[in-house]
């Protein structure tokens, strides 16, 4: 990278860290905390609005183990990081399912989990590769990257970009909307490869380019679903309430486009923009709560979600692919087909973002004025 993007990191390293996630050293040793809730026989969930995490699985294992299961749900990953952070000492949940890769070191760095004792098999290296420890499974993963309004760009006769950089130009101008890294996992997986795609280029400056895509008026929004569905116009945001349709391009997946072609009958007319280490593998995961009541039941639930009668479900109950070996997106109304693949997905490493997160997110909000 640039000289100039590290001296500023240098300086970030410095500062204090805002809000409630002041980081814990990673050497210190992490002790299982006595429960911070009565064990009232309750499996109590914290998550956020994750479709595969229906009425009907619940009651599904419910009814195979007796366990009754209450859901508490936050607005997404970010939240349930806050909200294990905010009740560290007396823990009100027993299960996390949702933070992903992008958040799960700061969580283990700061003993918020504990070991787990759930066996689960045929786990495929992809769902592995990041993190392989004894604190957290995957149960579902996807790559994180940049969708474009196909009718969008052709209406108005313009290129699909070849490269971030074109963004910057003024045919984009208000055309982008991007989740906020600060509060949105796939905002933050999209931030992580947007340092590692500048970084390969060698001569760029990645908070440079968020600087000049705020100039540019560039979108941001607190979460994904307000990007994709108020602003974006190549989703099925346009059949909700609140659209606005103002973004011909957002962050979402890349297999997006196949999620909508399955809705509607092999019609999309949403693409992904598949440009080398400017796409993340997001995994994400379910850990026992360091201070959790009902560690059987948590374990039970972890080894369900992952067994494969419900985990090979994922693209379709979870709009996600499955973490089970050999499994892929079901060919139906085109689902497989409008989903891509990147070639050259970013190789952050579980270390670097631990290491770096904040860092990151610090010189994000300085550069797109969100602090």
């Amino acid at each position: 990278m640039k000289t100039a993007f590290w001296l500023v990191l240098i300086v970030l390293m410095g500062a204090p860290l805002a809000g409630c996630l002041e980081q814990t050293s990673a050497s210190e040793e992490c002790v299982v905390l006595p429960a911070g809730h009565a064990d009232d026989g309750v499996l109590r969930i914290l998550t956020y609005d994750i479709t595969a995490l229906s009425d009907a699985l619940t009651d599904e294992f419910t009814n195979n183990t007796g366990i009754e299961v209450e859901m508490i749900k936050v607005d997404d990953a970010g939240g349930i990081l806050d909200q294990m952070m905010l009740t560290k000492e007396a823990q009100q949940a027993d299960l996390m399912i949702g933070l992903d890769n992008t958040y799960l070191p700061t969580a283990i760095a700061n003993c918020l989990l504990q070991a787990h004792d759930a066996s689960a098999e045929n786990i495929s290296d992809s769902a592995l590769d990041f993190y392989d420890g004894p604190l957290a499974l995957p149960f579902d993963q996807g790559d994180v990257c940049l969708n474009f309004d196909e009718d969008a760009l052709s209406e108005a006769n313009i290129s699909a970009p070849t490269s971030l950089e074109q963004l910057t130009g003024e045919e984009w101008k208000g055309k982008v909307a991007f989740p906020s890294p600060v509060t949105s996992s796939p905002g933050r997986a999209f931030l992580v490869a947007s340092v590692e795609y500048f970084d390969q280029q060698g001569d760029g400056d990645p908070m440079a380019w968020w600087e000049d895509m705020v100039d540019n008026e560039a979108i941001i929004t607190t979460g994904w679903t307000e990007a994709y569905e108020t602003h974006y116009t190549g989703g099925y945001g346009e059949y909700t309430e609140g659209y606005i349709g103002d973004a011909w391009m957002t962050v979402s997946y890349c297999h997006s486009p196949g999620v909508e072609a399955f809705y509607a009958e092999n019609y999309t007319h949403s693409t992904s923009l598949v440009l080398d280490h400017a796409s993340f593998h997001q995994i994400e995961y379910a850990g026992i709560i360091n201070g959790a009541a009902q560690i059987d039941g948590a374990n039970q639930f972890m080894e369900f979600l992952l067994s494969s009668e419900v985990n090979i479900n994922m693209p379709e109950n979870n709009l996600m692919y499955s973490v089970i070996e050999g499994a892929d997106l079901p060919e139906t109304n085109g689902y497989r087909y409008h989903a891509d693949l990147p070639s050259a997905v970013t190789t952050m490493t579980y270390e670097e973002i631990e290491a770096n997160m904040d860092i990151w997110l610090d010189a994000w909000k300085s550069a797109t004025k969100q602090a």
